[in-house]
């Protein structure tokens, strides 16, 4: 039986333009472009609010955010997996990566813990229904981590599997390049000063010893494998050389214009923070993504850790004359899709996904009024 759905009198975001006009949905694609309202019955009156493609985000870590909801109260994991979905769909995000941290360097134990959980809680409501996005997995691998390799041997044959970062969150590189920073964050933890100063000459021993034997199997680990591979924190043109000689493709999160300049010299893609553009800044000290988009240095956002935060960020480029509305609404989806090897989703094409989100303007906030996966109604 074909199921349609019309929406109509809506302001469409296409690759090139935008177009006030009506999009036919016939069983779980996009069939057909028309410009001028329709008169159909059951047609979808959009009351002129923008339709844009169902947002790819490549990297949230909003599933820890579920689960750890407080520092000392950790949340049943598939009840958090469960609402960490439903908050992706009603924030506009029809597939979504969820990037779990394997690797402890002394201080995310939980996280690992949710990374064992996540799995399992995704292979088991995969397939149900139940899940209003469609999700993938993101592995993100702590390379100076002791436990790192076993725990990316025991996942990386999963199909979930589309994605791997490799990062290094040692004390004096990367985000933590200010080792003052990264006392501070510590400190919060309880430690005293002198237990800080072993602390860290414990991690950077061990990141001397680890940290290339670790990546270099990783490496040999993902021969033939078809999962995206990025580098994560990337702060000199130094670090994305010897990437991109060891066949990484993307940036994600460069921390300094630097080496997003760069990544983009030399051929890469670059993922930037979509939260870093609503708040005016990065949370941790590192470069402005404003910044980065104003050098040509971005290709596409990621939520990082609010889902919320694409959709917004995204309008809100184009408002700033950053770039023009379909410039940036493909940052949040064509351009993502693309990096994840997802030809069929990113666009508002006949042919591909009927991913959809309905956008209204508040004020100059933009918010997600429904959000269509497949053509059905999820959000």
């Amino acid at each position: 039986m074909t199921h349609e759905t019309i929406l109509t009198n809506a302001r469409l975001v296409l690759p090139e333009r935008v177009l006030h006009g009506t999009l036919l949905l016939r069983d779980g694609r996009i069939a057909a472009i028309d410009t001028g309202p329709s008169a159909a019955p059951g047609a979808i009156d959009c009351e002129g609010d923008t339709l844009i493609p169902g947002i790819v985000d490549l990297h949230t870590d909003n599933l820890e955010r579920q689960v750890q909801p407080r520092a000392s109260a950790r949340w049943p994991s598939r009840s958090a997996l469960v609402a960490h979905d439903a908050q992706c769909a009603v924030a506009g995000v029809t597939t979504v990566f969820d990037a779990l941290c394997l690797g402890d360097l002394g201080f995310d134990r939980e996280r690992v813990r949710t990374f064992h959980e996540g799995m399992a809680d995704l292979a088991a409501l995969d397939g149900t229904g139940l899940l209003r996005s469609t999700h993938y997995l993101h592995l993100r691998c702590e390379l100076p981590a002791p436990d790192m390799l076993d725990l990316v041997r025991g996942a990386i044959d999963d199909p979930r599997v589309r994605m791997l970062s490799m990062m290094d969150h040692s004390p004096g590189v990367g985000q933590y390049a200010d080792i003052g920073y990264w006392r501070r964050l510590r400190a919060r933890d309880g430690l005293n000063e002198a237990e800080l100063d072993r602390k860290i000459a414990h991690l950077q021993d061990q990141r001397a010893r680890l940290r290339e034997p670790n990546r270099r199997t990783l490496l040999d680990l993902l021969v033939g494998r078809p999962i995206v591979l990025a580098s994560h924190d990337d702060e000199t043109e130094a670090e994305i050389a010897a990437n991109r000689a060891d066949g990484i493709a993307i940036s994600e999160f460069p921390v300094t214009l630097i080496a997003a300049k760069a990544a983009r010299a030399a051929g890469m893609h670059v993922i930037a923070g979509a939260p870093n553009i609503v708040r005016g800044g990065s949370h941790s000290g590192n470069v402005k993504v404003a910044d980065l988009i104003a050098a040509e240095a971005v290709d596409a956002l990621a939520s990082d850790y609010v889902p919320a935060s694409l959709v917004e960020a995204a309008f809100l480029c184009a408002a700033r004359g950053m770039r023009d509305l379909p410039g940036a609404i493909g940052m949040i989806t064509d351009l993502p899709a693309r990096m994840a090897g997802l030809a069929d989703r990113g666009r508002i094409a006949t042919g591909l996904r009927a991913d959809l989100v309905r956008v209204a303007d508040h004020a100059g906030l933009a918010v997600v009024r429904a959000t269509w996966r497949g053509g059905a109604r999820v959000a």
